[in-house]
Formats: structure tokens, sequence, C-alpha cells
């Protein structure tokens, strides 16, 4: 898709601070800025390079300062807020801002057009600023360029201007970092200044508010009356990179191919199966690819990754991608259970996890019913037995089978279901018990493994055990005269809290439920917990619900599961309500009408991109990570079950599958 923005939706700081974008580029380095072109957040900047893939990510070239001058007026390009300098006001001089693969500025000051382009190298520490200075004032103009430098980590707001930088012949070092700078422009050294930077976006979340970036060299190039200028600016770790121009042809092609080969008929789709590849990256120590939960915050982990895979590997064709990052996680499978957090450097995965054991095993019956590679399931079968084991017997964290069938997790402050807020000791959502959604993949796995089982020729007794949860899970988890699931089996009052963690029992690939059933839980959570950016995590009327999220951690952490919409749930209620309906054009068509609300979803925010969450009360700006994978991958699921019913054009549309 191709976005559009002008002075009427950039109309304002805010406004035009409030749309950020962001390429990647596969090792878990990044760029991101703003459509006013500044770092309101201490974590966005032109090159986050991924210096170990793909976690440790140090922020090397956090902004650029540009200042276009003509005769002696001088005018910002770029926007920045500061501590104590003047701040620079370079969006009021926005003419248009675009994006389709590539984030385009157009700037028009006196007769002179400034146009900038960005692009990312792949699998390597590259970016690039691609500049057009078009000039028509009768007058020669000089645009200068001041990197503004970090070499911190990417999360890092330096508090003391107190960091060495050294730059001499192209090449930038400081604090054992180094950097190379390519321009065919006018490159010089200049002495070190640093400037105190004000993170407008980072303070709304009690965040630091101030951080100070160096520079110490800078790039300008004078262009006459009546000519037309192009240059570059190349930042690199490695030792040679190519032209912008190459990587920013490289950029286009690949995301292009990517939507392609996804094979979306739908537009807003095939955006999102291009911004699923920011997710997919190689992970270093396991020499695997993964899927990194969220930018710019968060890193890989094992729930997040197997809730992501169906929709950014899967629905896109990613078949090879899928089958390493499984391959990965059965690998490092321990007692029964797959890391949560990957290692880094000399670490120990943690595995503090009930439920991405079960969504592996959920990934892998996914994977083979896509791709057709029934050879892999003689590599997982081994490894899924023993996570089926290991539930039965007893692991880590409470993890156990009770004598119903049913599994128990959870002890003293382990919070090991997705809503795992622990703070200052408090546990704003406590589920210690049986908790409803991982009773749901329970079965659903012992179901896939009585499958396996069967198409193996082996003996094994998942079936009457996936029988004898059946029977236990609608016994206890479902109220009949209420119409909905309990959230836990806990024997407290949070039992019978109206939440969304009852959705995936409908949506898994193997449910415990009667239709009758089932049905109710989607009319429930329509009822209760429905808004179309995502749904929420609490019902409004329960005492507990806090509908709005923001200021400092405490209070988001507070209402982080406690009424806040996420997003990636929507996935699966739109999932299961098709399934209630059995799948009609007509269910189809009440969904794609729903599905509206994605395209200003899409546009706000992160650019084409769907953030992590909302608040609970009025959904309408996006808070988080404002790029999230599973958020993302949840809602391909959607289009593409959609395309399947419909029949429409595309892959998805005629493969049956």
């Amino acid at each position: 898709m191709r976005f559009v923005y002008g002075k009427q939706e950039l109309c304002t700081r805010q406004r035009a601070e409030d749309v950020s974008v962001l390429l990647t580029n596969g090792l878990g380095g990044y760029l991101s800025t703003t459509a006013a072109f500044s770092a309101p957040r201490c974590d966005q900047g032109l090159l986050a390079a991924a210096v170990q893939a793909p976690n440790r990510r140090v922020m090397l070239v956090h902004r650029l300062k540009e200042v276009l001058r003509i005769g002696q007026k001088e005018t910002f390009l770029s926007t920045q807020s500061f501590a104590e300098e003047a701040a620079e006001d370079g969006w009021k001089n926005l003419s248009s801002f675009t994006y389709q693969y590539t984030p385009c500025w157009r700037y028009h000051v006196g007769g002179v057009m400034v146009e900038r382009k960005l692009a990312l190298g792949w699998e390597e520490n590259t970016a690039a600023a691609l500049y057009t200075v078009e000039n028509r004032s009768g007058r020669p103009c000089t645009l200068e360029i001041v990197p503004q430098l970090k070499f911190a980590p990417k999360e890092d707001a330096l508090k003391k201007p107190d960091k060495t930088f050294r730059f001499e012949n192209g090449k930038v070092t400081s604090g054992g970092e180094t950097m190379h700078v390519f321009t065919d422009a006018a490159l010089a050294a200049r002495p070190v200044q640093w400037e105190k930077l004000h993170y407008t976006a980072d303070e709304k979340d009690g965040r630091p508010a101030f951080g100070y970036a160096a520079s110490c060299f800078s790039i300008t190039r004078t262009v006459e009356a009546g000519e037309t200028a192009q240059f570059e600016v190349v930042f690199f770790t490695g030792e040679t990179a190519a032209s912008g121009t190459e990587l920013l042809r490289q950029q286009e092609m690949r995301l292009a191919a990517l939507e392609k080969k996804a094979g979306f008929a739908d537009p807003a789709a095939s955006q999102l199966a291009a911004a699923a590849d920011a997710f997919i990256a190689r992970r270093a120590s396991t020499n695997g690819k993964t899927i990194l939960a969220g930018y710019p915050l968060f890193s890989d982990w094992g729930r997040d990754t197997m809730i992501a895979l169906p929709g950014c590997c899967l629905e896109t064709g990613r078949y090879e991608d899928a089958k390493s990052i499984l391959r990965t996680f059965l690998a490092y499978e321990k007692d029964g259970l797959v890391p949560n957090l990957f290692p880094e450097g000399a670490q120990k995965p943690m595995y503090n996890t009930v439920d991405a054991a079960l969504l592996l095993m959920e990934g892998v019956w996914l994977y083979i019913q896509r791709s057709g590679d029934r050879a892999f399931l003689h590599e997982a079968y081994p490894v899924m037995e023993r996570i089926i084991a290991a539930y039965r017997k007893g692991t880590h964290h409470g993890i156990r089978m009770d004598a119903d069938g049913l599994i128990t997790a959870g002890e003293g402050l382990d919070q090991v279901t997705w809503m795992d807020v622990c703070v200052n000791g408090i546990l704003p959502t406590p589920r210690h018990g049986k908790p409803v959604e991982v009773n749901a993949y329970w079965y659903n796995a012992l179901a896939i493994m009585a499958a396996f089982a069967k198409q193996l020729g082996k003996e094994a007794d998942y079936e009457q055990l996936a029988e004898k949860v059946k029977r236990s899970f609608a016994e206890k988890f479902y109220m009949p005269e209420k119409g909905y699931l309990k959230d836990v089996l806990s024997g407290t009052d949070a039992d019978e809290q109206i939440r969304c963690n009852q959705i995936w029992a409908v949506s898994m690939s193997f449910s415990a439920l009667s239709p009758e059933q089932e049905k109710n839980v989607v009319e429930t959570v329509y009822r209760q917990l429905y808004t179309p950016c995502g749904l929420r995590t609490l019902s409004p009327e329960d005492p507990q619900y806090h509908g709005s999220y923001g200021g400092e951690q405490l209070a988001r952490d507070l209402a982080y599961h406690q009424g806040t919409v996420w997003v990636f749930p929507l996935g699966a209620y739109y999932r299961a309500y098709l399934k209630v309906h059995n799948n009609t054009p007509e269910a189809a068509a009440q969904v794609r009408r729903e599905l509206d609300a994605v395209l200003p979803m899409l546009r706000e925010g992160c650019i084409g991109q769907l953030p992590e969450i909302y608040s609970g009360d009025f959904p309408a700006e996006s808070k988080g990570c404002f790029a999230q994978a599973w958020s993302v991958g949840e809602m391909l699921r959607v289009y593409a079950a959609l395309e399947r019913i419909e029949g429409a054009g595309g892959k998805h549309g005629t493969s049956g599958t």
C-alpha cells in the first residue's frame, strides 16, 4: 500500500510526531523516525545496529540535524525538542510524507525543493539517506546535515555528555564501537558538540524524558541556482557497503517480492505480509530464525513467537523460516518446556511459560498442514511426546496435570501465562490455578498428538486422555446459566471474570466445546470485550477494570491486562466468529465490514504496522510497541481465512488450504 500524508494531516508538531516509520534489517537492527523527522523516543534513530543478532542493539545514528541555507536565511528541515536549545521546527516546511517500502519526505522552502529518502541494508548494519535538491530560488543554496550519535544500547538515554567520540577519514569510534561514513557530498570533521534531547513520547510513559547525543562531523552540499543535485550519505559498520541508491533498490524489490509471494488479493493483507517481515530475524546464538515480539521495545519470546508464527510465516508462504523457528524451539526443549526467552552471551534460556510448549505443538500441526512437509513430523514427534509426558507428570513453575486431566500452573510470584505482570511484588492479574486458555491449548495438543500417533502408527493413549480433558473442560469451565467460560479455576473471585482468554477455546484447531457453547462464548466476547481495534482484557463492568493505559510504569502495569485493548486476540475472535457461522460467505462479509477499522490503524502509530495495545475506554491512539508481531500475524490469519471462504484471486483464495 502507498501511504500519503500532507499538511492537512501533519498540521501540528504532535500529529507529525505521532506517525512513525520502521525499517528492519533481518538481524534485529532497525531504522525508525517520525513523519516530522524527529526522535521523540530514546529508542528511535536512523541506525540501531544489531551488533549481536537479534537483541544486542546499539543506537549509532540517533538523528540527523538538517539546515537549509538560502542566502542569509537558515531553515530547519529536521524536527526535535531539546532541554535547553530552541526546538527545530522542520515539520512546518514539510509538504508531504509518503511511504511504500521507502519513507520519502518532500519540503518546499523559498523556491527550493528537498526530497529525502531512507533505506536500510538487509542482513547488515547499514543505513542510507538519499537527497534530491532542486534549486529554483535564483540563489545558491546549501544543505548541511549533522548526524547526532549515541553509540549506546538503543534503550539507554545518555544521562551525561561523557562519552569520547573520534572521527577520522570517514570513521567514527566510541566505546569500542566503530561506524563508517560514505557520502558524495562534502564530509568534514567538527568539534564534538553535545545536545540534550527531549524525548516527548517517552516522557508521557514515565520513561527518561531527556538524553544526550553528540555530533563530530557534518555533510554539506551546495546547489547552484537553477540546478538539481542528488547525493547520499551511507552509515555502515562493515568494511564496505553498497551505495544508497543500490540499498534503496534492493529494499523496494525485496519487500515487493514478499508481498507477491504471500499472494493476498486484499491490499491491506498484502501490506501486513510486508509488515510481517520486520519481525523475522536471524538469531546468532541458535544459528536459526526467530520472531521479535515488537519494536522498539521487545526481544524474541517463546509465547509471542508461537502465536505470531502461523500468520507471519505460514500465511505469507515463508515455510522454511517457519521450519527454522520450530526446529530451534524443539532443540531447546527442556523438562517439557520451551524457552520463553533465549540466551544472550553466556546466559541460559528462561523457561517461565506454561503455554509456549503447547503453542509449539499447534505451530507444528499448522506447519505440516500448510506446507505438506510430512517428514518434519518424524523430527518433531519425539519432542512433542516429551512435552506431553512432562505436563502429565509435572514440571517447573507448578505446571502439572491434575486428577481431572486439566493443567494447573503457577506458584509464588511466577506468572506463566501471557497475563504475566508482576510489579513491586504485586500480581495485578493473578492466574495461578487452571487458566482457561492453557487448558484449551492442552486439549488441542492432546488431539494433535492423537492424530499424529495414528499417522505414525504409534500406540498411545492421547485420544482417551483428550476425551477426559474435554469432559472436564466443559464441566468445569463452561457456565450454562451465563453462557461463557471461567477465566481460571482457582477458587477466587477472579474465576468468573469475563476475559478475552476464553476466545482461544473456540479458535484453536481442536476445541473441547460443543457448537452451541462455542457460539455463546463468541457472543459474550463480542458484547463485553469487542472493539474494532482489539479485545479488551477485562469486561468494563468488572470493578477491577482499568479503562486508560498510560503514565508511570506502575499505572501502566496495573492496567496492562485489566481492560487494556490488545490487538492480537482480535484475530482469534474473527476466526471464531467465522467458525461458529460455518464459514459462510455471509459471515465473511460481516467480518470484511468490521475490518474497515484496520485501514486507519495502519495509518496511525507506525505506518503499515499494527500496534501492541490501545486504552480500553477509547481505543484510538496506539500504545506500547508501535509494531507488534502477534498483532500482525493474527490479523493476517483472518485475511487468509476470508480469502479462502470468498475464493478471491490470489493464492489464499484458490489454494483450498
